[in-house]
């Protein structure tokens, strides 16, 4: 018996029964075995002492009402229990089972089932198969957990999280993803003629689907931004190939901008992102919204170029849509229409100062909790 003990050693049972009498029998039999238990009569009982303690199964009576053969009482604590710990191993009992009462007992959530009057050893068995399965659950997540870090590690170092200052340019960027790994993406490439290209994205979604498609993307910007790619065959060759490879499932929103520093030139592609707008040094604000469609949806599109020219002063505000709709605790997005009145006030100021107090302005209003992938790239011409 001591090797029995032994498994059970530091494992928490919860024993959720209303009969004083049959509460102290499963207490006994699992103590024999070296499982820790603590008992708890009602419902209230059962998820106060789920929501202050730690447990590693309930055992849980399905009747808690003499002389009712339903199970309803159980079947709504054990919803109620799955909402609190989806994870934790459930082995509903009664003395009037039923399949059908199993049957709804397995759908909400329970990991096992066994009728009064139980088999001692079967009972101890299904307890211990539940703990190990328990154990393996979490040694699963933990090892999840450590590669969607890694993960996470990789894809920061993927992205330019130093910008290399190109003179008389002046820029800034920050990217807050929502999980460990996101779907939004942004660059700065200098190109062989001098140019600079700068580009930002946003793909459908979060977490390791939203990540691979973005790696994609990156690889393919990169691959193919050159001096002889303007923006819109740029854009026009990314959805080609977005379009075979993953049509239909994720939405791509793309814009990609090439700068010449010594004439102050912008020629620019919107394919269907949070249009960037430009602060002028004199507070007036412009929507580059100029482009075409969202990347990976419509094979025939034609996307058009656009130009602007930048003066001593100006601030061009690129970001995804993560920003604009970082929401307060009632809902109540940050929106666009904040975010241009909050860049009228701060004209003439730095890249990098603009930067923080946009960043400040968000974080302030959806309490520095970001639902979705938020960046916020900040160019400035000197």
């Amino acid at each position: 018996m001591a090797d029995a003990a032994a498994k059970g050693a530091g494992a928490r049972v919860l024993i959720a029964e209303d009969q004083a009498d049959v509460s102290e029998a499963l207490r006994l039999v699992l103590k024999q075995e070296g499982f820790e238990t603590r008992a708890a009569s009602s419902a209230d009982a059962v998820l106060a002492a789920l929501s202050s303690e730690c447990f590693d199964l309930l055992l849980m009576d399905l009747n808690y009402t003499r002389d009712t053969t339903s199970g309803s009482e159980g079947l709504e604590l054990l919803a109620r229990v799955q909402q609190l710990d989806r994870f934790l191993p459930v082995i509903a009992m009664t003395a009037w089972g039923s399949i059908d009462l199993a049957v709804e007992a397995m759908r909400l959530g329970a990991s096992d089932f066994i009728q009064k009057p139980w088999d001692n050893w079967r009972l101890v068995g299904m307890v211990r198969n539940q703990m190990e399965r328990r154990h393996e659950l979490r040694r699963a997540e933990s090892d999840h957990d450590r590669e969607m870090r890694e993960a996470g590690e990789l894809q920061k170092r993927m992205l330019p999280r130093h910008i290399t200052q190109i003179p008389g340019i002046d820029i800034a960027v920050d990217w807050k993803p929502a999980r460990l790994l996101g779907g939004d993406y942004y660059d700065v490439l200098r190109l062989a003629d001098g140019t600079v290209g700068l580009c930002i994205a946003d793909v459908e979604g979060k977490g390791v689907p939203a990540a691979l498609v973005m790696s994609n993307l990156q690889a393919a910007v990169k691959a193919f931004a050159a001096p002889s790619f303007s923006p819109k065959m740029l854009c026009s060759r990314l959805n080609t190939i977005f379009c075979e490879d993953v049509a239909a499932e994720r939405l791509i929103t793309f814009f990609y901008a090439r700068l010449d520093p010594a004439t102050r030139r912008v020629t620019y592609c919107n394919a269907g992102h949070c249009a960037p707008l430009l602060l002028r040094r004199d507070g007036m604000r412009q929507r580059l919204d100029s482009g075409g469609a969202v990347l990976g949806h419509f094979p025939q599109w034609s996307y058009d170029d656009a130009e602007i020219s930048l003066q001593s002063g100006d601030l061009l505000v690129l970001f995804t849509d993560g920003l604009t709709e970082a929401h307060d605790g009632d809902g109540q997005e940050f929106g666009e229409e904040r975010l241009a009145n909050l860049l009228g006030a701060c004209a003439r100021m730095t890249a990098a100062s603009l930067q923080r107090r946009v960043l400040d302005a968000v974080s302030a209003h959806c309490g520095n909790r970001f639902h979705d992938d938020a960046t916020l790239m900040v160019v400035g011409v000197q």
